[in-house]
């Protein structure tokens, strides 16, 4: 790793991969085996910063607006959100729950060898996967969602099972985090550069002369604003990969001249290649929440237990602390050490927006609507899941974690007034469904933008361009299982091991 700035002006490379994610970085490690590969990230290190490194810090990085927080935030719709700005990506800001996703997942991102999944899966949990010490609270909320018919108990698995489970972690036993920067171990050095607070620009498509565009540069900012280009070298299966992420990936698209023709013109974009459909499918899986406040004190926990319900909605918990990490007074007197977070999100959802590019500056965040809730059945799901966690709360076994004179109505008026989002709405709701939409919030599972089938065909390869493909949350239809990074990962690396297979085989008949 270095920062760009030690960066030549032009450099070579048999392969370039955008975005050191979730996605990106399980690629370009796999790539190197054999390969020159350099991947650039717009961020910096995870290594040495206690805020990403430490459990008992989760979210401290969500409040933090500077340009070198990991996290940049962004809104839609007045729910506040972030994007990962950070060598590691999500798995450097997220709750670190680890699950990989249902069968159907690998269906609908064409991944059809079975035992290369599977492969994919244990390459990344071998390094940076655990099994959480479950501790009283979670303990109790899993006996209460056996209790209420999620059924049945499955224990601790990595895989998506209807039931209640103790899934994966990225933290191990001494609260310290591992990130996707962990797969980097796997990695030839010789052969994988990696450049920190590398900003991408534009990429670089030869049209002339030629039926389709042809990707073969990258234009990249180091911290000092100084441009850099970096240049396949030239071999037929050289290629440019984007995972820079549902928001990064299309904005840069757009910004290289691909995408929606009336975008590109209104900001005077060379069109390369009219493609309508970057920005469409915009999804973002909502999460309501509920604070339960408790009348024994609830040791801290992020998630760990999750409930699988046969009707789409997957019901997780946090314990301890101030998970929405709003003001104390907020809670109307009880404290967050006293009490837990329950919550849920619905699979999915069919409810769907678009992203747009405001402007030419990469680093400013593009506008994103994700139409929370406009498809009835997402907002059924949302009030069956609602009904879960209070069937839960009203259970025997939770009964020594809920004050015995609050009401229903008494924890869904408190939460009313938890500022969960930047809308504004009343003091009590009227009914589950508005509650519903008044208290919706992100999960941080946002993704499309680039959706398989549309922008990318089987093999991830952009439509109607040569050497150039996606591979990233932007391509996913449905966001996998009750959390997408494992299935991001694993994609990563599925994806790496077919493409360093099909150059190897044709290097060896040439």
């Amino acid at each position: 790793m270095h920062e760009a700035t030690i960066s030549p002006k032009t450099s070579f490379y048999d392969y370039i991969v955008i975005g050191g994610g979730a996605a990106g970085i399980p690629i370009a490690t796999t790539l190197s085996a054999k390969y020159n590969v350099l991947l650039l990230e717009r961020g910096g290190s995870p290594y040495g910063n206690p805020n990403i490194t430490d459990v008992r810090n989760f979210g401290s990085y969500l409040l933090d607006t500077s340009p070198e927080s990991p996290s940049q935030r962004f809104i839609s719709e007045g729910v506040v959100n972030s994007r990962a700005r950070v060598l590691g990506g999500g798995t450097c800001i997220n709750a670190g729950f680890y699950s990989r996703g249902e069968p159907k997942f690998s269906e609908d991102a064409r991944l059809m060898d079975a035992n290369l999944v599977d492969e994919s899966y244990k390459w990344t949990e071998k390094v940076m996967v655990f099994e959480p010490i479950v501790q009283k609270w979670q303990s109790t909320l899993r006996t209460a969602l056996v209790e209420t018919g999620v059924t049945p108990d499955n224990g601790f698995s990595y895989d998506h099972i209807i039931g209640t489970k103790v899934g994966g972690t990225l933290f191990d036993a001494n609260g310290t985090r591992h990130t996707a920067a962990d797969l980097l171990q796997y990695a030839n050095p010789k052969r994988l550069l990696v450049l920190l607070y590398a900003t991408v620009h534009k990429i670089k498509f030869k049209t002339q002369g030629r039926s389709r565009p042809l990707a073969y540069g990258v234009v990249f900012a180091d911290s000092l604003g100084y441009k850099h280009i970096a240049y396949l070298k030239g071999g037929r299966k050289d290629e440019i990969i984007l995972s820079a992420g549902a928001l990064g990936s299309p904005q840069l698209l757009m910004l290289s001249g691909i995408g929606p023709k009336e975008q590109l013109d209104a900001l005077n974009i060379k069109v390369v290649l009219q493609q309508p459909f970057i920005g469409k499918g915009m999804a973002d899986n909502p999460m309501n929440s509920i604070f339960i406040p408790s009348p024994v004190a609830v040791e801290p926990s992020i998630v760990q237990v999750v409930g699988i319900t046969r009707f789409g909605s997957y019901v997780e918990e946090s314990g301890g602390f101030n998970f929405i990490f709003a003001n104390l007074s907020s809670y109307q007197g009880f404290s967050p050490q006293m009490g837990g977070f329950i919550f849920e999100k619905i699979n999915g959802p069919l409810s769907m927006g678009e992203l747009k590019i405001n402007n030419l500056n990469p680093t400013d965040n593009p506008s994103v609507t994700f139409n929370y809730f406009k498809e009835p059945e997402d907002l059924q799901k949302c009030v069956n899941g609602i009904k879960t966690i209070l069937n839960a709360v009203e259970s025997k076994a939770f009964s020594n974690y809920k004050y015995a004179n609050m009401t229903i109505k008494d924890i869904l008026d408190l939460n009313m007034k938890l500022p969960v989002n930047l809308r504004t709405h009343a003091n009590t709701s009227s009914s589950l469904e508005q509650y519903c939409k008044d208290t919706v919030r992100t999960i941080w599972h946002y993704h499309g933008g680039c959706r398989i089938g549309e922008v990318v065909d089987d093999e991830y390869k952009v439509f109607g361009v040569d050497a150039f493909r996606v591979i990233d949350g932007s391509t996913i239809i449905n966001s996998p299982g009750t959390n997408p990074q494992a299935s991001v990962l694993m994609l990563g690396r599925y994806m790496g091991v077919t493409i360093l297979g099909q150059r190897i085989a044709n290097d060896k008949s040439q």
